[in-house]
């Protein structure tokens, strides 16, 4: 909750203190291809052209950099400042030439890495934190198109992009995976009748292996299971024949 806050606290600081001093922040952007537009892959994120332009990226910078640091703690302070640098190194390398601020690029970003990272890991929960993401903010996949004039549309892809080649670099670290593939089944043919006098009668089902089936409330509970707690080992009943 610390860090959201601190990323959005910077945002509207900038923003205060533009205000104050009557200037305008915006060659605090990047600007493709030329030096000066350099010292924008640290800062660019933080301008904004007006309050409306801030006010619209605040409230999913916070949710979904909220999401990121509650769901991948471990890895979360270097997924964002990879997002950071490598949707800004980027736009440096592939714009227009023209000032590049906001930080709707880290949103992109944040928003691919969280979709496809449930995915990737095939993690029950984080799969429905992706598809969260997808209804709050599904509509975002248009930004990445150049339909609408003085919007950085490089910015959204880029980020888009950084996001989702972070979710598969990390896809092995982090919360592990609840969605299993079910265990093959053995075969009749490799149980062995020999243990047994040629006298005794024995029911084929007692050599087929038996399944423990898990009630409503274990399922129910499972799937509400912190995705960061371990998974209990279930001790298997020994059976006396």
């Amino acid at each position: 909750m610390v860090f959201p806050l601190l990323f959005l606290g910077l945002m509207w600081a900038v923003k205060a203190t533009e205000s104050v001093l009557q200037a305008d922040l915006t060659f605090l952007g990047i600007y493709p291809l030329h030096i000066k537009g350099l010292p924008g892959i640290i800062s660019a994120p933080l301008v904004h052209g007006n309050l409306r332009h801030l006010f619209n990226n605040s409230i999913p910078a916070f949710l979904l950099t909220w999401g990121l640091f509650y769901f991948y703690h471990k890895i979360a302070l270097r997924v964002f400042s990879l997002i950071w640098l490598m949707s800004g190194l980027w736009i440096w390398f592939g714009a227009r030439e023209a000032y590049h601020i906001g930080a709707s690029g880290i949103i992109y970003g944040l928003g691919a890495f969280l979709f496809f990272s449930g995915i990737f890991r095939k993690n029950i929960h984080l799969t429905a934190i992706s598809l969260l993401v997808i209804f709050l903010y599904g509509s975002m996949v248009w930004g990445i198109f150049p339909y609408k004039t003085g919007v950085s549309w490089e910015s959204h892809l880029y980020g888009a992009l950084a996001g989702l080649i972070l979710a598969s670099y990390y896809r092995k670290q982090g919360p592990p995976p609840t969605i299993n593939t079910l265990p093959e089944e053995e075969d009749d043919d490799d149980i062995s009748f020999d243990e047994y006098d040629a006298g005794d009668e024995v029911s084929e089902s007692e050599f087929r292996p038996r399944k423990q089936k898990k009630s409503l409330k274990e399922i129910i509970t499972g799937f509400f299971r912190d995705p960061f707690e371990p998974e209990e080992e279930e001790e298997e009943e020994e059976s006396e024949q």
